[in-house]
């Protein structure tokens, strides 16, 4: 099975180029193999991503913006729910792939499934229990870190706007001026000639 990771390599959004960065930094780090899909450069890309993202998950304005994830035809998600993924540490499950051996999340489906959920007789098994339940603690401070984004964006996107304003108002001013002074030499080039 290929992950396929449906990228814009020209996008102008810098939050859209943190994100896909973001999502193939965390593949490459778990070794899983992916394959990045242009849609900037190749039109049949992003038509079959277009037609393959699922109806609920497009946004309201029907076309879903990178990254998005598939595994093989099967869509996984984007950039929102593989976030939740990472975050809960549930991205072999995102992806629908298997764990790898040793992992925690396979010892812990395989316990499961053996009947060995109960870890409070096996000290060692506590002890792991234990280390992913602070791990979900640790957790909550990354949502506030994706508010933070988020808000971090927005701010962004105020600062470019209120550079824009200020950018017309001195061109205008500028303008106004330069109109101001060829008035003024036409008044006084009209008071020489007569």
């Amino acid at each position: 099975m290929v992950i396929k990771v449906f990228l814009a390599s020209s996008s102008g959004s810098t939050a859209i180029k943190k994100k896909q960065q973001d999502v193939v930094g965390f593949l490459e780090a778990l070794k899983i193999d992916y394959a990045q899909l242009d849609i900037a450069s190749n039109e049949d890309n992003r038509m079959w991503m277009r037609e393959n993202v699922p109806g609920e998950k497009k946004p309201t304005n029907g076309i879903p913006l990178p990254p998005q994830i598939f595994n093989e035809e099967m869509y996984c998600g984007d950039y929102d729910t593989f976030f939740e993924a990472k975050e809960d540490n549930s991205v072999y499950e995102f992806l629908g792939l298997t764990p790898p051996p040793g992992s925690k999340k396979k010892e812990l489906v395989e316990a499961e499934q053996n009947g060995d959920a109960h870890t409070e007789d096996d000290p060692g098994k506590k002890a792991e229990t234990d280390a992913q339940e602070e791990n979900v603690e640790e957790e909550e401070p990354a949502e506030e870190d994706e508010e933070s984004r988020n808000v971090a964006e927005e701010e962004e996107q105020e600062e470019g706007e209120e550079d824009r304003v200020r950018l017309k108002s001195i061109f205008f001013c500028h303008l106004r001026s330069n109109f101001n002074n060829i008035g003024f030499s036409l008044y006084i080039l009209q008071e020489d000639l007569c």
